[in-house]
C-alpha cells in the first residue's frame, strides 16, 4: 500500500528511524482499496497541558501533496537539530509541537482532493456558512460526484473526526496554541489565511492576529506572504478550522489556526505543461521547484514556533488590544 504513496513510506521511514524523543500516535485506520491506511499524528516536546503548542497539518486535499512535504521537510530538519542544537532542546522544553502530516491518505493514494468517500474534509465539518457561500466550491450535498461534497450532515469523515479530537485533546487543553495547516493551488502569492470562511464577521481574536501579522512582516520584511481573513475570498460551508476555532472559544482556549495557501499558479506559469498532469495545479512538478518550496517556508515554520514559546511576551494587554482591533478592522474590514 506504500508504494502507492511514497509520502506514506517517508512519513513512516522518520518514524522508524527517529530518536525516542518523537512520539507516534495513530488517530485512525483510513479504509482504502479493502484495507487500511494509518492516520499518523507526531509528538515533540513539552507534553504539559500548562505549556503551549503549535500544530503542523498537511495533506488535507490529496491533490495538494506539496502540504505534505513541506511538513515532512520541517520535522526532518528539527530531528536533525535536535541531538546538537540547544536552542532547539530549550525551545522544546517549553512547548510542544505535534504533526498531522498526511490527514488524508487515502485520498492522496487516489490523487483525489476529497477523501476515500468523494467528501471534501474542509466542507465536512458541522458550520453553515451565514453570509452567502460560494455556489459549488462553498460546498454541496447535490453528489459525491461532483466536487467539494460536504458528506453526510449527521456525521464527520473519520479523518475529520480524528483532528476534531486530537485537536481538542492535545491543543484545547493548553493555554495558547497555533495552527498551520498547509494546502496549495490559490494564486501566485503565497497567503495566510485566518478564520472565518462561514462569515465576513471579524473573529474575536483579530487584535491578536493583528500583532502576530506586525511580528511576521516586522521581523521578516522581506518575505512574500499576504496576511489575510478567508472571507476576503470566498466564503464555504463545513471549514474544519471554523468549527475548531470556535469550539476552542467554548473551551475558553485562545487557539489560533491559519491555513497556508501556497501560491501554485506560479508554478503553471513557468510551466504550462504541468495543466497535461492532474496534479499540476496543486503540486511543483520540477524537481528544483520542489526543492524551492521545501526551503522557502522553513523561516516561517521557525517564525511559527517561536510566537507560540514566547506568546506572553507579545499577546496585546486590554488596552492594546483595542488599538490592535481598530487597525486590523482598518486593514482587513473598511466600512
Amino acid at each position: 500500500m506504500q508504494d502507492l504513496l511514497p509520502e506514506l513510506s517517508q512519513l513512516e521511514q522518520i518514524i522508524a528511524t527517529a530518536p525516542a524523543e518523537l512520539r507516534c500516535t495513530v488517530l485512525a485506520n483510513i479504509p482504502h482499496m479493502a484495507q487500511t491506511m494509518p492516520l499518523y499524528a507526531l509528538a515533540l516536546g513539552n507534553e504539559s497541558p500548562a505549556t503551549p503548542a503549535i500544530a503542523l497539518v498537511g495533506g488535507v486535499h490529496g491533490l495538494e501533496r506539496i502540504g505534505t512535504q513541506v511538513v515532512l521537510a520541517y520535522l526532518q530538519t528539527l530531528l536533525q537539530r535536535l541531538p546538537w542544537d540547544y536552542s532547539l532542546q530549550q525551545v522544546l522544553e517549553q512547548c510542544c509541537i505535534y504533526f498531522i502530516p498526511l490527514l488524508n491518505p487515502a485520498g492522496m493514494a487516489n490523487g483525489w482532493r476529497a477523501n476515500g468517500n468523494s467528501v471534501d474534509l474542509m466542507r465536512n465539518a458541522p458550520v453553515e456558512c451565514t453570509d452567502g457561500a460560494a455556489w459549488l466550491v462553498g460546498g454541496q450535498r447535490i453528489s459525491r460526484a461532483l466536487p467539494w461534497h460536504r458528506g453526510r450532515a449527521d456525521r464527520l469523515e473519520i479523518e475529520s473526526q480524528a483532528l476534531v479530537n486530537y485537536v481538542d485533546q492535545q491543543l484545547l487543553t493548553r493555554p495558547f496554541s497555533l495552527v498551520l495547516d498547509c494546502h496549495s493551488g490559490f494564486g501566485k502569492i503565497d497567503r495566510l489565511w485566518f478564520p472565518y470562511a462561514k462569515c465576513r464577521q471579524p473573529v474575536p481574536h483579530l487584535a491578536q492576529y493583528y500583532r502576530l501579522r506586525q511580528l511576521l512582516f516586522q521581523c521578516y520584511p522581506h518575505q512574500n506572504y499576504l496576511f489575510e481573513p478567508q472571507s476576503q475570498h470566498y466564503l464555504c460551508h463545513g471549514d474544519l478550522w471554523d468549527y475548531l476555532y470556535d469550539l476552542s472559544l467554548v473551551r475558553q482556549r485562545m487557539m489560533l489556526p491559519l491555513t497556508l495557501e501556497m501560491g501554485s499558479w506560479n508554478w503553471v506559469r513557468k510551466n504550462p505543461f504541468q495543466l497535461l498532469s492532474s496534479l499540476g495545479m496543486f503540486h511543483p512538478v520540477k524537481p528544483h521547484r520542489v526543492r524551492r518550496v521545501l526551503r522557502t517556508h522553513l523561516i516561517l515554520f521557525d517564525f511559527m514556533l517561536n510566537a507560540t514559546v514566547s506568546h506572553r511576551h507579545w499577546l496585546p494587554d486590554t488596552a492594546g488590544q483595542a488599538v490592535l482591533q481598530q487597525d486590523a478592522r482598518a486593514l482587513w474590514y473598511p466600512g
